[in-house]
């Protein structure tokens, strides 16, 4: 299935809409579709902004599928940049010769998170929530969270963001400087509509220019990029906090109407001696 539905409003601007799922995981199949989106906007010669959306109720991208085969994960061959196309994907993205813009609706934790902070702009509704709870299952986030965040909000608030791997509300999403801003939410998709196509009526050089700029002075090297993954990947799936992803799926995860709803309140409740190793 295409996870991600391509409307090209304009030939300067297109409106994707990620679907995967009742909660719009992401899995390797996402990794490749991306992948193959990222190349081509990078090779159409007319395109200026992208916005990023999602249609599914109280999701926009919840995070990784734990259910995914790490065995097709290892073997998927390095991207462009020479990194793992996981890692590759958000180096991509964030380089894009186009502006990218989330339109956050509900919530973005984990590898949802991590995808919209490769993007440019985020504009939240103001019932989003995002995250990194990577820590409660005894994971380094591994799509460079702690790189970007540390940009973005500062090191004390990265650093409270992803030790205390709690669900941040859109309102402190903002004042931290992890999103733009939020809008009321019967008025997110409009008034993202109206800002994408202000970009696109703008001159595509000038757009691409002041992007490489502003990258070349914001953006984190590959390099972070791969050794946030090769962290990840050295501490995620350890045999000893098996247990607690099991209790996480006995309460509802990856399921719309379980813990998915408040994530970073339920891993802090289960987080048990009996449960979690010290």
């Amino acid at each position: 299935m295409e996870q991600f539905r391509v409307t090209k409003v304009q030939p300067s601007y297109w409106r994707v809409t990620f679907d995967n799922g009742p909660v719009n995981l992401i899995d390797p199949d996402t990794v490749d579709q991306l992948a193959a989106l990222i190349t081509a906007m990078e090779n159409d010669p007319d395109l200026t902004v992208v916005v990023f959306r999602s249609e599914k109720p109280g999701y926009f991208m919840a995070h990784w599928d734990f259910l995914a085969d790490p065995r097709r994960v290892a073997a998927m061959r390095p991207g462009p940049t020479g990194l793992h196309p996981y890692a590759d994907n958000f180096a991509r993205l964030s380089k894009l010769p186009v502006a990218t813009i989330c339109e956050i609706r509900g919530r973005a934790r984990g590898a949802g998170s991590e995808f919209a902070l490769a993007t440019d702009i985020r504009f939240a509704s103001g019932e989003a929530t995002l995250g990194q709870f990577e820590i409660a299952v005894g994971a380094v986030p591994g799509g460079g969270a702690a790189a970007r965040l540390s940009r973005l909000t500062g090191r004390a608030r990265a650093l409270e963001i992803l030790l205390g791997g709690d669900d941040i509300p859109a309102s402190l999403a903002a004042a931290y400087g992890y999103v733009n801003r939020v809008i009321p939410d019967a008025s997110l998709e409009d008034f993202t509509d109206r800002f994408a196509r202000r970009i696109a009526a703008f001159d595509r050089v000038a757009v691409t220019g002041i992007k490489k700029l502003v990258d070349e002075a914001t953006l984190p090297a590959d390099e972070e990029l791969g050794e946030s993954l090769k962290a990840y990947f050295a501490t995620a799936g350890r045999p000893e906090h098996r247990p607690f992803v099991q209790l996480l799926f006995e309460n509802g995860l990856q399921q719309p109407d379980g813990i998915e709803r408040d994530l970073g309140t339920a891993i802090g409740d289960l987080a048990r001696p009996s449960t979690r190793p010290r």
